[in-house]
């Protein structure tokens, strides 16, 4: 049945909206160069603390020490870890600048499906149903909350109210971690440091937009230096959760918390603080929660189901 004009006419409105012009489509190659880049370094990383627990004959499960820290600096494969993170994190960044929220930012999952490929194959561990399924909630989660964020969105002018109520409300979360970890270092597991890690990261990456508008603006005053600081301060505490994490947790399921819970956090901070969601229909606050909730469920079930967390609990007494 042929289409009517006023069908051609909706057709024509929607592909203007998703048209990607050529400047904006270099920034999809370069997102999942990035995501390969993130899966081969958190490979690498968690191949070096592996080593230096292995080498030092003590467990840091319940947080690396001055110790630990300073040999992982000497081990070959997380210094190489190090480096490719660094170029995932540069990579991502240019794609962020090239390309719309919607296109790029979904690719970041397609670093747990890598991570789960590569991390099976060095482990010689093969992922069952479960794991799969958790892998697949993750993914799908992300997918359509970011999708709804960029759809429905507006980009409001980000004041110094907004940027005083984020630093503000990072230094609570950092500190009710920060204080969590302490008290309870020795009882929590992986899935603690995921998350934690995943939060922190989700601020810096806000801050890391806020930080490179002003300086593009040629904003650089008082409130953009408390930012940088306030961004190293999380990277710093996030990236330490994260070597943790590895000491109790496969890779794969680190990628997942990161890829999952930091663009989530994100959202909600542009959502909730900077007002990104004022505009949107009622379905997306329920489409958010829905996304939200199937995306931490992967998490969850994949910290239950992989089978290296199932034998790491069984070797313990």
């Amino acid at each position: 049945m042929p289409m009517d004009l006023s069908q051609l006419n909706e057709l024509s409105d929607l592909t203007e909206q998703i048209r990607i012009d050529p400047t904006q489509a270099i920034g999809i190659p370069i997102a999942l160069l990035g995501a390969v880049f993130l899966s081969f370094g958190t490979q690498y990383q968690s191949r070096g603390v592996g080593k230096v627990e292995q080498t030092s004959g003590r467990s840091s499960k319940s947080g690396l020490d001055l110790r630990h820290l300073l040999a992982l600096f000497t081990r070959p494969s997380w210094v190489i870890g190090t480096l490719l993170l660094g170029l995932a994190i540069v990579l991502q960044l240019t794609s962020l600048n090239l390309a719309p929220l919607t296109v790029v930012q979904p690719l970041g999952a397609v670093a747990l499906v890598i991570t789960a490929v590569l991390n099976a194959r060095i482990s010689k561990v093969r992922l069952g149903g479960g794991a799969i399924r958790a892998i697949a909630f993750c993914v799908g989660g992300v997918a359509l909350f970011v999708t709804v964020a960029a759809l429905t969105a507006v980009d409001p002018r980000v004041t110094d109210e907004h940027l005083v109520t984020i630093l503000i409300v990072l230094a609570v979360v950092g500190l009710l971690l920060g204080g969590a970890w302490v008290a309870l270092r020795h009882r929590v597991a992986a899935l603690f440091y995921i998350l934690a890690a995943g939060v922190l990261y989700g601020f810096v990456a806000t801050l890391a937009k806020v930080v490179i508008g002003r300086i593009t603006q040629g904003d650089f005053e008082w409130l953009t230096v408390l930012c940088i600081v306030g961004l190293l301060l999380a990277a710093a505490l996030g990236g330490y959760f994260v070597q943790t994490a590895y000491s109790s947790g496969p890779p794969d399921l680190v990628i997942a918390g990161l890829t999952v819970i930091d663009p989530i956090v994100a959202v909600v901070i542009g959502i909730v603080v900077l007002g990104e969601a004022s505009q949107a229909p009622p379905i997306a606050g329920v489409l958010f929660a829905a996304a939200g909730a199937i995306a931490i469920y992967g998490v969850f079930q994949l910290a239950k189901h992989h089978p290296q967390v199932a034998s790491a609990e069984a070797r313990e007494p």
